[in-house]
């Protein structure tokens, strides 16, 4: 009987290994390819990548942790909770500006060459970076916005309006 109950254990880890990988894998592929197809440096789509997988490997152990009965729910959801809200609260600005960035990203709404105006500055969108957006204007100086400000608008992008209304 102890026999049925390992293999039992095996194959739900295995599962459970197999079900985190697979998601991550479709995560980082769909986020990467948007990353990609708007300009973003291949140093930077490795930095989303590897971020996604790191973020993958936590929950995956933790999830393990709880398949082998090491920890009850209570505690691995105490220690899990503390943890998140730490980690939200110290990096605020920063998660907002990347969830941003990467949805940018993803809605095709900034590709780099896009001509944008945002709060004034107009200029052609050089760099989209994971927490902000840079913005050469005619004047050749590079205005820096956060992407959570483009994000939250009012953003111009007078080159997309064709790729933008596609979607509609």
């Amino acid at each position: 009987m102890a026999e049925a109950s390992l293999v039992g254990l095996l194959i739900r880890v295995a599962v459970t290994l197999a079900v985190f990988w697979l998601t991550s894998q479709l995560l980082i592929r769909v986020v990467a390819a948007a990353a990609r197809r708007a300009g973003v440096t291949p140093g930077q789509v490795r930095l989303i990548e590897e971020g996604i997988a790191s973020i993958f490997v936590v929950l995956a152990i933790i999830a393990l942790v709880h398949l082998s009965g090491l920890t009850s729910e209570f505690t691995a959801l105490t220690i899990s909770g503390i943890a998140a809200i730490v980690l939200s609260l110290a990096l605020q600005a920063t998660l907002s500006n990347m969830i941003a960035g990467i949805l940018l990203l993803l809605d095709n709404t900034l590709r780099v060459n896009d001509l944008i105006e945002y709060s004034g500055a107009k200029g052609e969108v050089v760099k989209i970076g994971l927490r902000n957006t840079w913005v050469k204007t005619a004047e050749g100086n590079v205005v820096v916005i956060s992407n959570s400000q483009l994000a939250n608008g009012p953003l111009i992008n007078y080159t997309a309006g064709e790729r933008l209304l596609r979607k509609l």
